[in-house]
């Protein structure tokens, strides 16, 4: 792929794989000697995260960060449940398996990115629906939240079931590169690759998430982590709070340095085409009221796939006390 605003096989491959990274965060006087453990997705939905970890909220209050970026949070949710990470952002079905396997716990939603996810299918096939797929290659991140709303909701409301389309497994970070080859069809994606891939006229939308599911993203915890450092947790929060106050009143600050996340990593995107897909990310700490019944809803999905052995015990699968701390 070429063009201004394209990227390369090359630098699809090389960009954005799983990795670690290091954040030391000076201590000020009120520290407590807590590292947090940071976990977070390297696609849009992790980027808050990103920039709550560069914007000096957690330094105020005393607070260090160690950092593990991945393609896909499902990845985090699994470094939680072996204990590598102590806090991480997915969305609700990776959250509920996470909870299940590993007892992990959520402090908060920190953002809703429902409009940040579509099922998007190569412009030169001309499909316009999801049940179009049918026999196709749809590149998919097995695992994650978005890939089972795709093929436990999304594909069946389209009378698609398992064999009707062929799944093929791939990080997100990968399928931009897979559609402009031609080694799949279709592709379902987060920003900014959706962005990428309509701008460099290489996919054209079949189904946009906000249409089916908001997708809450939530700050989880391990339980480990929560019975230990609970005042730690708070303080954590309330830097999520300024931060929001960033996304919303200050934007061009946050999308100067997420962009440059991106470009570090090799790619090329204009500016417009990057504030585009950031735009689609509604970054709202908090617990909406609405969460448990949406929660129930997609535990009853996975527990019918046996995905999960039970229906979480709501009031130990979510925390609330925290936030309610950090906020009064």
């Amino acid at each position: 792929m070429t063009g201004a605003q394209g990227i390369t096989r090359r630098q699809t491959l090389s960009a954005l794989g799983a990795s670690a990274l290091s954040l030391s965060l000076p201590r000020s006087a009120g520290a407590q000697g807590v590292v947090l453990r940071q976990g977070y997705q390297t696609n849009l939905w992790g980027m808050p995260t990103y920039y709550l970890l560069r914007s000096g909220a957690l330094e105020k209050r005393g607070l260090k960060a160690e950092e593990f970026g991945v393609p896909s949070g499902n990845l985090t949710m699994q470094q939680m449940v072996a204990r590598q990470v102590d806090l991480g952002t997915y969305a609700g079905p990776s959250f509920i398996l996470g909870h299940d396997k590993g007892g992990l716990v959520g402090i908060a939603v920190i953002a809703q990115v429902g409009r940040t996810t579509r099922v998007m299918a190569r412009k030169d096939l001309g499909l316009t629906k999801v049940e179009h797929l049918r026999g196709l290659k749809v590149a998919n991140q097995t695992g994650s939240s978005t890939g089972n709303i795709f093929v436990d909701q999304i594909a069946p409301a389209a009378g698609l079931k398992r064999g009707d389309y062929q799944e093929v497994r791939m990080d997100v970070n990968n399928m931009v590169a897979a559609l402009a080859a031609k080694t799949v069809d279709a592709m379902v994606n987060v920003e900014p690759y959706n962005a990428i891939a309509e701008a460099d006229g290489l996919a054209t939308t079949l189904v946009d998430y906000w249409d089916v599911d908001k997708m809450p993203v939530f700050m989880a915890a391990t339980p480990d982590f929560a019975a230990k450092s609970a005042e730690s947790i708070v303080a954590y929060l309330k830097a999520w709070l300024e931060v929001a106050a960033d996304f919303k009143g200050n934007p061009t600050k946050v999308a100067d340095t997420i962009y440059g996340f991106y470009a570090g990593k090799g790619y090329s995107m204009s500016q417009e085409t990057f504030r585009k897909a950031l735009a689609t990310v509604e970054v709202d700490p908090g617990f909406p009221a609405d969460l448990q019944p949406y929660l129930q809803r997609h535990a009853e999905v996975l527990l019918k796939e046996k995905k999960i052995a039970a229906l979480p015990d709501w009031s130990k699968a979510l925390r609330p006390e925290f936030m309610d701390k950090a906020r009064a």
